[in-house]
């Protein structure tokens, strides 16, 4: 009977030591992936450095920086180096805004026209169509005239008047446009409503009681611990980033972060830690536009299929940096990447590596069409992201369409269909029906109209 018990407890120890050690070769191989990945592409110039956090199950797996915090003096990136996050922002925003509903300060279906001073040319606009990018109001950052703000001190009311001036590039709730006029409004919002600085009021709220001590507003004059430096990617070299005044980012994109806090910040909002159950549920679950179709964009989070895998997360690009920060909630994933150039490798480039690193990329499969694509040819038009007119040729091919902006020389192919007059490529879906070309990814929906 002894013999029979050791001999039990020697396999249980064996089995306990066999997963430690495909854990540990988990852990190692991914550390080499990650590593090459990275300081290839430090060695290449493509970039001039990153930071980089994976977090599953309570267990850091990754938390590394690599490559120059300035390139001039040849500092490589510090151990918490702090980058620009851009549009990561808009989730902090978001949030202060539903802290401001829980305090009965606001309410989701108010006219954001109560509380800032702007022509809707009698439209009802409300706080929720400006969190969710369904206002119709354009960006800013799409305008001609924005190259001279972005370096010029004015008042903060002189873009509001500039964005009034513009036309609405659809009714409010009609289509997903992607839209930082929305969320400096909200930034604004938040000041009359608070009596503080946007700024302030997230120290107060959010930064100082969860300890995020190297989270706070960028600044063009101020001195930053372990800030690094931005750089833009060029085919001859890496090159300082443009000047942009912090003045108009705001509330849309001027925070600067590392991924200790950003982590701190995730954990913390998806562990139910920040807002109440409804109001988290709020934040993260997408709308639908005014026909009752769905969308993949909520409150400055996406949330949707990734190939198969349950993401929530949000991307930011802002002069020489890009981040992004994903967490997969059915494998308690979280992956944050921060990197101080901007051009072709973001930030995104390599979360998506790591992602597909880690979990299984299940690509969209197609069925038989069953319906006749000739029907579907012609010209659609429609309001996109930076341009009130877009227009896209249709036609068909043996197995699907071909896709071809008008004025572009790239020609796309739809050969996936997935039924209900609805093509796969990617993430992405493209709807043909009712005379109309939809196009829905994790930040759009765009609505193309067929031209007689």
């Amino acid at each position: 009977m002894k013999q029979i018990i050791l001999l039990a407890f020697t396999i249980l120890l064996l089995g306990t030591s066999c997963q430690n050690q495909k854990e540990t070769s988990n852990t190692f191989s991914l550390d080499v992936y990650v590593d090459s990945l990275f300081q290839t592409s430090v060695d290449s110039s493509q970039i001039a450095g990153a930071s980089v956090l994976v977090y599953k199950n309570g267990e850091t797996l990754i938390k590394k920086t690599y490559g120059y915090a300035s390139l001039e003096l040849s500092v490589p990136v510090p151990k918490e180096g702090v980058f620009e996050i851009g549009s990561v922002t808009k989730q902090f925003t978001a949030a202060a805004i539903l802290k401001l509903i829980e305090a009965k300060k606001l309410s989701l279906d108010d006219d954001f026209t109560k509380y800032l001073k702007f022509d809707t040319k009698g439209r009802k606009v409300t706080i929720d169509h400006l969190l969710n990018h369904t206002s119709g109001i354009p960006s800013y950052t799409a305008f001609s005239e924005f190259g001279k703000f972005m370096i010029q001190d004015l008042p903060r009311d002189s873009l509001v008047r500039l964005v009034e001036s513009k036309e609405f590039m659809f009714e409010p709730g009609e289509a997903l446009i992607y839209n930082n006029s929305a969320y400096y409004f909200l930034g604004l919002i938040i000041e009359k409503v608070t009596g503080q600085k946007y700024e302030e009021y997230l120290k107060e709220t959010f930064f100082g009681p969860l300890g995020m001590n190297s989270t706070s507003y960028s600044s063009n004059s101020g001195i930053t611990k372990n800030k690094v430096y931005g750089y833009s990617y060029s085919p001859n070299g890496l090159m300082q980033k443009g000047y942009l005044n912090h003045k108009w980012p705001y509330a849309a994109g001027s925070l600067s972060s590392n991924t200790k806090d950003l982590l701190t910040w995730m954990t913390a909002l998806h562990e139910g830690k920040l807002l109440s159950e409804s109001l988290y549920k709020s934040l993260i679950t997408p709308g639908q536009l005014k026909d009752g179709s769905s969308v993949n964009y909520a409150k400055a989070l996406v949330n949707y299929s990734d190939y198969g895998n349950h993401r929530i997360g949000h991307g930011g690009g802002i002069n020489g940096f890009l981040t992004d920060t994903r967490y997969f909630p059915e494998e308690d994933l979280y992956i944050i990447c921060l990197v101080n150039t901007m051009g072709p490798k973001g930030a995104s480039f390599f979360a998506d590596e790591i992602s597909w690193e880690l979990l299984d990329k299940k690509p969209p499969l197609g069925i038989p069409l069953d319906l006749d694509t000739k029907q579907l040819e012609g010209i659609y038009s429609g309001a996109v992201r930076g341009a009130y007119k877009y227009s896209i040729e249709v036609k068909t091919i043996a197995n699907g369409l071909t896709t071809k902006a008008i004025g572009r020389p790239r020609l796309d192919s739809l050969t996936t269909y997935i039924g209900n007059n609805t093509w796969a490529s990617g993430n992405d879906k493209f709807i043909m029906k009712n005379n109309e070309y939809r196009i829905v990814g994790p930040t759009y929906y765009y609505i193309l109209k067929k031209e007689k």
